[in-house]
């Protein structure tokens, strides 16, 4: 089903969008062979891949636009709470049987499927998403897409020839009350003037000390667990405080502050805030100049060795603190940080005012005379792509009828995802890299620019030549 529009949303759609938008989506020009034998009433059959705590808050959408009938993971805990969930959300009334499995593999040889939704460590984001295209899914994955550049090369490279539809998880583009999108529009507008700064803050990560090696949990499966990252020690230690949700250590949540399987605050949060800046400054289809980190301003969690590379395994070997210069096109300055007055968010700067947004907020004098000059009546709805924003998922499944990339599409996600890893690897190597945003190619620099992907290990390859 489509997204709610008011009347006067719906007024102003032509006639043939507006009999678009109300065709069932099985109607698409585009349709799977498990379509062509389904029942006009049925609702798009859905696989969840991963079913951790972020999963069972996006299960909950999807269920309004489709029926899951199967769910994966390798931890059978998860595996466990994600059947039970799947089960509750189908509801009463949606009877088919949910299956559960280990591999990811066996859901996409179902033919059933239509749809998969990838919310898995970081690190297999990539390969499972080019699989489940190559399997002729439709895909909505977690952010960050990638873990290289080169593989965004390669799943754009995947949606080129499968034609798929792809949406990735960057809320933002959607939700948080259209605040960020209001804000790109008012960039874009000329609100601030020529913009000549902007400054993202993206939090940071405390060190999480030593952590002892301990036995594999019997319910998780780690050799599939870790993927195409080298194979390691498990490790874990008890719970900091009361208050902590996951204890220290390799998996779960906490992956995120390993670069074997992310890349720390910078790709978790920088996926959101960097991406809409981006978006901002119009280089969303093309990238920077270049990137650096500031002096004096880098902390990383374990210390690295001259290659950029950690010196010990048993601690968090992310930036826990950082302030990298993107020099963008145009002379626009952004600074992606640890920490800043402001908070949380992004703060644009231009010849003609300031303005800081985040998830919760807006404020500067730009915002305020929002009052007396709002934006163009239909500036958002143009800004997203001609649809009426509001719930990231349905414009996932609106695009599914339509066989239109949604808000969050692959290829500007990988450029956003590309600005992140460059601000990584200048990072790691302190210092200046150099990008041609083309070609796609670090510009004078050998070393840095074999960085834009990494050995995987044997049998967990992405095979894909770009």
């Amino acid at each position: 089903m489509p997204v709610r529009t008011s009347r006067r949303d719906v007024l102003k759609i032509s006639t043939a969008a507006a009999a678009g938008a109300v065709m069932p989506y099985w109607f698409s020009s585009s349709r799977s062979l498990a379509q062509e034998n389904r029942s006009p009433n049925e609702r798009p059959l859905l696989g969840c891949i991963g079913t951790g705590d972020r999963w069972k808050q996006i299960i909950g959408g999807a269920a309004n636009y489709s029926t899951a009938v199967a769910v994966c993971d390798v931890d059978a805990n998860h595996l466990r709470e994600g059947l039970e969930v799947a089960k509750q959300k189908n509801g009463e009334k949606n009877s088919k049987p949910v299956d559960s499995y280990e591999d990811y593999r066996k859901l996409l040889d179902r033919k059933d499927i239509d749809v998969v939704t990838i919310v898995t460590p970081d690190h297999w984001h990539s390969k499972i998403a080019i699989e489940a295209m190559q399997a002729g899914k439709d895909v909505y994955c977690e952010k960050p897409l990638t873990l290289t550049i080169m593989e965004g090369k390669q799943i754009c490279k995947v949606l080129d020839e499968t034609k798929r539809v792809f949406q990735v998880g960057t809320q933002q583009r959607s939700e948080m009350g259209s605040r960020f999108l209001t804000a790109v529009a008012m960039v874009k507008g000329g609100r601030i003037g020529k913009v000549q700064r902007v400054t993202c803050n993206i939090g940071g990560v405390g060190a999480s000390g030593e952590i002892p090696e301990v036995a594999i949990p019997r319910e998780l499966n780690f050799d599939m667990w870790l993927g195409q990252a080298p194979m390691v020690k498990y490790r874990s230690k008890p719970m900091a405080n009361e208050k902590a949700k996951y204890p220290h250590s390799r998996v779960h949540y906490e992956f995120r502050w390993w670069y074997e399987y992310s890349g720390g605050k910078m790709t978790d949060w920088g996926a959101h805030h960097v991406d809409i800046a981006n978006w901002a400054l119009g280089i969303d289809e093309t990238g920077p100049l270049s990137a650096e980190p500031v002096p004096g301003s880098i902390e990383s969690l374990c210390p690295l060795d001259s290659r950029g590379m950690p010196t010990r395994d048993d601690m968090y070997n992310v930036a826990g603190k950082f302030d990298v210069k993107v020099m963008c096109p145009g002379n626009v300055e952004m600074h992606i940080v640890s920490d800043s007055p402001d908070g949380n968010g992004i703060l644009f700067e231009g010849t003609e005012g300031r303005f800081h947004v985040s998830r919760g907020a807006m404020k500067g004098a730009p915002v305020e005379e929002l009052k007396s000059n709002p934006l163009p009546e239909d500036a958002l709805v143009k800004l997203y792509k001609g649809k009426q924003p509001g719930n990231h998922m349905g414009n996932f499944f609106e695009c599914i009828k339509t066989r239109e990339q949604p808000i969050s599409d692959v290829y500007t996600h990988h450029r956003s995802m590309t600005t992140c890893h460059l601000a990584n690897i200048a990072i790691r190597l302190d210092r200046k890299i150099q990008w041609d945003a083309t070609r796609q190619q670090v510009v004078g620099d050998e070393e840095a620019n074999g960085w834009q992907s990494r050995e995987q290990r044997k049998g967990y390859e992405i095979n894909v030549k770009v």
